[in-house]
């Protein structure tokens, strides 16, 4: 048995055993044997490591590629004599197919594919698979520049229409759309509730989703209103066999398909048009952020691992905005109508000028003087912080605004940043 064949894969149960693509991996193997058992080991190495959909896409996007190889490159039989060329025609290829709807791919469907391959290149590299090629040959710049559209949300007028119309739901119904705009819940992470979701924490009710999108657990605050509904399901439901919080009146637990299609029905018949569940978690984001609550709270809220995931919301143009918009400009028009000195501070520049105790290089800092702060001078306390007798006026002065607003420990490092000052030119 040659080493490349050694790469046939050990069966295992898991996401691939219900895969439809079975029988391409089977007729892949008649013509590239090799090709077809390194993409079956790499489905089942990352089918024990990872979510369900990344293992479904994993496995399109390699049907794909090992179809275009096996049909127009059937001289290729072995992931290891892919090369750059390929690639690249393989590229140009993915713009010529269409979609189910009958148009081309989009942009960010070709992105997905090609980054998925690049992963998988990356991995079998890694793992110094002997049907690895010598290096990656699909580089970040084949990826097309992703689209960043601001995420779409139901207005407040849109958003108390489907909740008034959630009211003639049956109480499951209800319950999911009532769950998805008050939590911001995904639709996965509603489907996969617990029935023992719901905790109190102190004097409040909480959701608790476990392990989400993004492999990590989080208690979400619960409405009031929300708390009732939720006793009174439990209440009025059979004994749940399900496991699950939320299940529908045959006894099944909800799914995606479901929840989409409540989501989709609820909005018609309030006059709203098509709207996504995914919509619903959007609105709630911005419905936070519009009416002042912190990013912080609004990451926590929904399960983000970090705030450049939470600041899109920020980019929405939005109540908020438009109401500190009219405001500032009532003051720009008065000063261009004379009626307004030009040189007139307003109420936060004079808070500013009267709060700021400490100079800074290009302004000054806020913090009250009773409270000193080790990290403030960081950048003169760096080994890489260079001076010399040029800057030393204005280090005297600092020195001295650190002594006059007692700041010992400020004081002491420009004291040394003077005397080193002092003797380097």
């Amino acid at each position: 048995m040659s080493a490349l064949a050694s790469t046939s894969p050990v069966p295992v149960a898991g996401v691939l055993g219900g895969l439809a693509s079975t029988s391409h991996w089977s007729s892949i193997a008649l013509d590239a044997p090799v090709m077809a058992a390194t993409a079956e080991r790499y489905l089942h190495q990352i089918d024990s490591v990872l979510m369900q959909h990344t293992v479904i896409n994993a496995d399109g996007a390699l049907r794909i590629f090992t179809r275009y190889l096996t049909e127009l490159c059937p001289t290729v039989t072995a992931v290891v004599a892919v090369t750059r060329p390929i690639i690249e025609d393989f590229k140009l290829w993915l713009q010529t197919q269409t979609s189910s709807r009958g148009g081309p791919w989009s942009r960010s469907t070709i992105r997905q594919r090609l980054g998925t391959l690049r992963v998988f290149f990356d991995r079998i590299i890694e793992w110094d698979w002997p049907d690895a090629p010598a290096r990656n040959p699909i580089f970040s710049s084949d990826l097309p520049i992703e689209d960043r559209p601001l995420p779409k949300f139901l207005d407040d007028a849109q958003a108390a229409q489907l909740m008034r119309a959630a009211l003639d739901e049956t109480p499951a119904r209800r319950l999911v759309i009532e769950v998805m705009m008050r939590t911001g819940v995904r639709v996965g992470e509603l489907c996969s509730l617990r029935a023992d979701a719901v905790t109190r924490i102190g004097d409040g009710w909480w959701l608790h989703v476990q392990l989400g999108k993004l492999h990590t657990d989080r208690y979400v605050p619960l409405h009031p209103q929300l708390v009732d509904l939720l006793a009174d399901w439990k209440t009025t439901q059979p004994e749940n066999r399900t496991g699950r919080l939320l299940f529908n009146k045959h006894g099944d637990p909800f799914n995606q398909a479901s929840v989409t299609r409540i989501i989709k029905a609820a909005a018609k018949r309030a006059g709203i048009g098509h709207v996504h569940p995914h919509q619903l978690r959007h609105t709630l984001a911005t419905q936070a952020i519009n009416r002042g609550m912190r990013l912080e709270a609004v990451a926590a809220m929904l399960g983000h691992r970090s705030l450049k995931m939470t600041l899109v919301y920020a980019r929405i143009a939005n109540r908020t905005v438009a109401d500190e918009y009219h405001a500032v400009s009532q003051q720009v028009d008065a000063l261009y109508d004379d009626t307004m000195p030009a040189n007139l501070e307003g109420p936060n520049m004079r808070r500013l000028r009267a709060d700021h105790h400490r100079m800074l290089g290009n302004g000054f800092c806020n913090r009250p003087p009773e409270l000193d702060c080790a990290f403030e001078t960081i950048c003169e306390g760096c080994g890489f912080f260079q001076t010399n007798v040029t800057f030393l006026p204005t280090l005297k002065r600092q020195r001295d605004h650190a002594t006059d607003h007692d700041q010992p420990g400020r004081a002491q490092l420009f004291t040394n940043l003077v005397t080193r000052a002092a003797t380097t030119r």
